[in-house]
């Protein structure tokens, strides 16, 4: 089994990144406007057999959604020479990054990696997520960081960060988030019988 991958946010204002996939590629369209949102200057191609040394010499960031290995593999080499992070999706062994299924309600995230192992997975996880971070959880977030700006202008000092740290930890007191799981029937029945796989 492939070992799990460091996780990781990064910051990509102004940093440039490339999409490589097709003008209606959804996958291409949803990474391309994540990273628009996140500061990125981002750069699309539609043609992954048109990618050139010159579309991504000065990349940051390059993410493939054709499922191509020809490609995948080219963009690893260009990626090796021009040391860009490089994720070519559902197919990990040609780069460094693997996307993380994402939840996010203002400007909390909670990224689900499954190193690529069991995207379903990752994707039932978001889905439940994003449920359960609703307008009412994003709202006590925006309490929460009101709270905490008139805190810190209360006690600016830096001999105050206790009492600071004490006003928040008080602030969140009584918040909890409860997690299930649910699994098909052949694992339930597999796992019955003792079987570890």
């Amino acid at each position: 089994m492939r070992k799990a991958f460091f996780p990781i946010s990064l910051n990509l204002d102004g940093r440039t990144c490339v999409v490589v996939g097709g003008i209606d590629d959804r996958e291409a369209i949803e990474k391309s406007a994540a990273l628009a949102e996140s500061g990125a200057d981002v750069r699309r191609i539609y043609d992954g057999e048109s990618v050139a040394e010159e579309d991504v010499r000065d990349a940051f960031l390059v993410i493939s959604t054709p499922q191509d290995p020809l490609l995948s593999a080219r963009l690893r080499e260009l990626a090796d020479r021009f040391r860009f992070l490089l994720c070519c999706i559902d197919q990990p062994k040609f780069g460094f990054v693997a996307m993380a299924a994402i939840a996010k309600a203002g400007p909390v995230r909670v990224a689900i990696s499954t190193a690529g192992l069991a995207p379903r997975v990752g994707k039932a996880l978001r889905r439940a997520l994003q449920l359960a971070m609703d307008a009412k959880f994003e709202r006590f977030i925006a309490r929460l960081a009101e709270m905490r700006r008139r805190t810190q202008a209360a006690y600016p000092q830096p001999e105050s960060s206790n009492l600071r740290r004490d006003a928040m930890i008080a602030a969140a007191r009584g918040f909890r988030a409860r997690v299930t799981f649910e699994y098909p029937d052949w694992f339930e029945e597999e796992d019955s019988g003792g079987e570890q796989r």
